[in-house]
Order: C-alpha cells, then structure tokens, then sequence
C-alpha cells in the first residue's frame, strides 16, 4: 500500500504542474540521477516515453554489486504489481473475445473458494472480492523462496477466511490476480508466460518483457538490494509465487511501450479500456486512476524483494513516466517527483544527503517499546539491530531509520520522519503529508 500512497503523491504532482512544456533540461535529469547514484541513495533505470518515442533514459547502479556490473538502458527488472496491468489487459482480451464476462463468477473455475458463486471477474480485478491477501500469510516468509505449485497455492487461498462479503469493499490482494493468472490460463489452455509473449510481448515486440525466473545476470537481469553502508543483495522470490499478481520482468522503456500500446487502444477494444479506467473505490481494472482539476493520470506501482517501480501514464500530453529500482534508499516519491519537475520545467532544487549521526546501541535504548495511537499507523514498535534503529508498524513494513540530529529520526526509502520525546513518553511521525501523535505503553 506504501507504493500506492506514492503514486497518489507523485499524480498530485504531475497534474499541478505545467503540461506545455515541449523541451526539457536534460542535463539536469541526468545531474540529478548521477547525484543518487554518486551518494548511494538509489539503484535503478528511468525511461519517459512522449507519443511513443523514447525522449529520455538513464540507468544507475549495478546489475550485480559483488560483481561490479554496472546497469544499462537494456537491463531488465522484477516490476511486482504492475504485473497486474497486464494480467488485466489479457483478461478483457478474452472478454472483447467473448470467452469470458466481467459477470461471470469464480465459481465456473474454482468453485472450492469461498464465495465463489458470488465472486465475479470484475470484483477480482478491483479487488472487491474479499478474498484474504495470500502474500499477507503468517508463513509466507518460509514459502516464498522455493518453487510452488498451483495446487499448492490454491489449497493456502481455500484455507483462508473471507475478509468482506463480495463487493461490500475493496482491499488490495494479490490472491485475486494469482486466481485470474490462473483462469487465463484454464481458458487459453496455455502457461501464464505462453499467453503474455503471445498475446503482447511478441506481437508488438516487446523484446524484453517475459514471466520471469531464476534471475541471471549474465541476461542482463538485474538483482535487487538493501543499503546497510553497502548495497547488501536481498533474498529471491520465486515466480511461482506471485505469478499473474507480479512476476514480469522488463526494462522501464518495455513497461512505458506497454503502457503507450494500451492507452493507444491497440490492445484492447475501446470499451474495454473505458471500463479499466472508472475507478471505484480507488481501482480501475488493473489501474490506478487518480482525478485532478487539470486531468487524469493511470497506472500501477509495484514492490517485490528489494525492487520498486512505477509507472504513470499522463493523457493529456500522451506522455508515459516508468521508473523501476532495484536498490532504494530515496524513495520513489522523492525521485519520480524530481523527474516530473525537471521534465516539466518546474523550480526543483537536488536534494541534500546529510551524513547520519553514529550512535552506540546505548544511545538508541531511549526511543525503544511499543508506541500507540488511535489513527493509522495505531501501533509502531521500535527496535534496535545493534547501532541502527528499525520501525515494525503493525500490518504495514519493517524498515531502518536514521539520525541526522538528536532524537530525529527518518527514512528516505519509506518518506517518514519521527521526531521522539523520551521524557514525555511520545512520538511524533510524519508521513506522506500528515503527522501523528504516538505515546509510549
């Protein structure tokens, strides 16, 4: 949900600024890339693709960090949860087809499900299902690493409670896409992978988009890590797991073609795309929408290991932004917001990394326990990991926080700043525009 909150961010900002701007500071994108890159503060490739011609690319940091193989406009990514775009657009492929209906219940597939018989296509699609967030399993840490099979899956996704009634709500799950990755592929009695390079990646060339797996860096693909005083390369998910929820793998200008194909109704019919993008509820089909005063953006972000990505399709000057990290220390806010202002010849000032203070695991002892409050986040318990202090909110992410004066804290990652008061037993927390009030138990 964090990624989601960025693209709301990163939306906001886009559609306040100017749309005329014709030429752009090229140069100064690439100080500001070159600047992450020289400070540690990101890893990753950038592609803006204006009426479907690449206008702008860099790429930063490693393929491999052991190895020292430097990334290039050719690496390719786990992308995550734009993956769902894509499974999307193959399932209204097969609705314009006339194999399948938005109507058309779980049941007819999977009627071992909880609520099959009321669970359609379409609340599938905008997670209105109420089907429980597979990825969001006590053990899924355990699971995640090695190969699953369908049956396996499908047996953790029966055993789970429903959340909500069918369409009473909508809450983002990966089960209701690993669950329409698998209808395509009852459907077209084809793999997830056959249908994506049949469907798109061949079609219309997108050479570098494929289901992915193992990782190989000998294919230019690139691994994803963590910054502790050195980029530290993070545990590998296997594909089996997210599957049709976000297993592709591209090169942000493959993500930003697709992007460009799908708004341009090449691959999907007119009505079809008209019914990914009404939003309800925040989703669209496999789309974000966000509405503003000087227009709409789409799109979809995405996280997976240490990967992050994001991709904003801006109509009104048939302009597409992808961004795609597998190394992330200043959030994709953060960046992806730079990049809109420069592009759009907006005041934009680099941002300045101070050096972190170095405190003794003794200095951290004061800030630590659990902090509550009765609005989001409600529950934040602080730890240490010898000199570094970590954030665990409840039911959201773990994450370290640094200090750059006393009894401040933040992450550039995650976009939050905690500011602590030992004595009074309280924290104050900032994040994505609004600040918190946490006390101590």
């Amino acid at each position: 949900m964090r990624l989601i909150k960025t693209f709301i961010v990163i939306s906001c900002v886009v559609c306040n600024l100017s749309l005329t701007a014709q030429k752009f500071d090229d140069q100064k994108l690439d100080s500001l890339f070159t600047l992450l890159e020289q400070k540690n503060k990101a890893m990753g490739s950038v592609s803006i693709l204006k009426e479907g011609k690449e206008v702008y690319t860099r790429s930063i940091g490693y393929v491999d960090a052991e190895k020292k193989i430097l990334a290039d406009n050719k690496t390719k990514y786990r992308i995550g949860s734009i993956t769902k775009t894509y499974t999307a657009t193959l399932i209204m492929q097969l609705i314009d087809e006339g194999k399948l209906t938005l109507e058309t219940t779980l049941s007819t597939y999977f009627p071992e499900v909880p609520n099959a018989n009321k669970i359609t296509i379409e609340h599938l699609l905008r997670h209105r299902s109420g089907l429980y967030n597979i990825t969001n399993d006590e053990d899924f840490r355990k699971w995640m690493l090695v190969p699953n099979t369908r049956k396996e899956m499908m047996d953790r996704i029966v055993k789970k409670e429903i959340q909500f009634k069918p369409n009473k709500e909508a809450k983002y799950s990966n089960t209701n896409y690993l669950l329409l990755g698998y209808i395509l592929e009852d459907i077209e009695k084809k793999s997830y992978a056959e249908i994506l390079a049949s469907r798109i990646t061949i079609p219309y060339n997108l050479n570098t988009t494929k289901y992915g797996g193992k990782i190989d860096i000998n294919n230019n693909e690139a691994n994803s890590y963590r910054y502790h005083a050195d980029w530290v390369i993070q545990p590998e998910t296997n594909m089996s797991v997210p599957a049709a929820a976000g297993a592709i793998i591209a090169t942000p200008k493959d993500v930003a073609m697709f992007y460009h194909l799908l708004f341009s109704g090449k691959l999907v019919s007119d009505e079809s795309l008209s019914k990914m993008k009404q939003l309800k509820d925040r989703f669209g089909l496999g789309l974000m929408k966000f509405p503003y005063e000087e227009g709409e953006n789409y799109g979809h972000s995405g996280g997976i290991d240490g990967f992050q990505s994001l991709a904003i399709y801006i109509p009104g000057k048939n302009l597409v932004m992808t961004y795609v990290s597998n190394g992330v220390v200043l959030g994709l806010t953060e960046v992806l917001m730079g990049v809109a202002k420069i592009y759009f010849g907006a005041p934009y000032d680099f941002p300045e990394f101070k050096p972190a203070l170095e405190l003794t695991p003794e200095e951290l002892v004061p800030y630590l326990g659990t902090y509550t409050a009765e609005v989001f986040p409600f529950e934040i318990k602080m730890t240490q990991e010898k000199d570094v202090l970590v954030v665990n909110a409840k039911n959201g992410p773990t994450f370290p926080v640094e200090s750059h004066e006393k009894n401040k804290f933040q992450s550039d990652e995650v976009g939050v700043k905690i500011e602590f008061f030992p004595s009074e037993n309280k924290m104050i927390l900032q994040l994505g525009g609004k600040t918190t009030e946490l006390i101590r138990n």
